[in-house]
């Protein structure tokens, strides 16, 4: 791996993380430091965050990770429906179902609320759907356009993923999704979506007002 990949996928982790939460000067020499890496890979992998808009220029000499607050997650939330309903009708009408049927019988194995299935293990489930559906929609822009979508997402799932009630809510949603993919049903597949998203935002918002955490992606 080159020097600035590192650089970027150890910087992106840590603001994904929130180890670098909002506000901190992301300094190119202390990170380069931090990082053991020159200043040249760094400056690319900040460059790379930038563009991401993970990161912000606060001043000409000054840069900070960008702010995410609830105006962020619902305008990120108003690009995963329009993406993610449009993904999920293209992988009923291309993907293999035998796939889609295998990950719905994992899904609906999955049960977080008692404890079997630790968060961790759970966004390892979702990473092999989101890799299943890129793959099954077969459109290098969409899938693109997704993945832009995903490196903001896991900033918002960190504000809820130790919230059980919702964890297993969320299993249930994603196992509905992947069977009607498996069974080739467009539509009840973008409108299983719809509604995955429209209660995964209700409750990452929740979050931000309780006192404790609820409700990941």
């Amino acid at each position: 791996m080159r020097a600035s990949d590192r650089a970027y996928a150890a910087l992106l982790e840590d603001i994904q993380s929130g180890e670098l939460p909002p506000g901190t000067v992301i300094g190119e020499v202390e990170q380069a430091e931090r990082l053991g890496v020159s200043r040249t890979p760094m400056r690319e992998a900040i460059g790379r965050l930038s563009a991401d808009g993970l990161v912000r220029q606060q001043s000409p000499r000054v840069l900070v990770v960008a702010g995410f607050d609830a105006a962020d997650i619902r305008e990120l939330f108003e690009a995963r429906r329009a993406l993610e309903e449009t993904a999920a009708r293209l992988a009923a009408q291309r993907g293999e179902p035998g796939t889609f049927a295998q990950l719905a019988d994992d899904f609906e194995r999955a049960h977080p609320e008692s404890g079997e299935v630790a968060a961790d293990d759970y966004y390892a489930l979702i990473a092999r759907f989101d890799a299943e559906i890129d793959a099954a929609v077969a459109n290098t822009h969409l899938v693109s356009a997704l993945r832009t979508v995903r490196t903001h997402l896991a900033r918002a799932r960190r504000l809820a993923r130790d919230n059980r009630r919702r964890l297993a809510v969320s299993v249930s949603e994603h196992a509905l999704i992947a069977r009607a993919i498996s069974a080739g049903d467009a539509e009840l597949a973008a409108h299983s979506t719809h509604v995955h998203l429209h209660n995964a935002l209700s409750s990452i918002l929740n979050s931000i007002d309780a006192p404790s955490p609820e409700g990941p992606q």
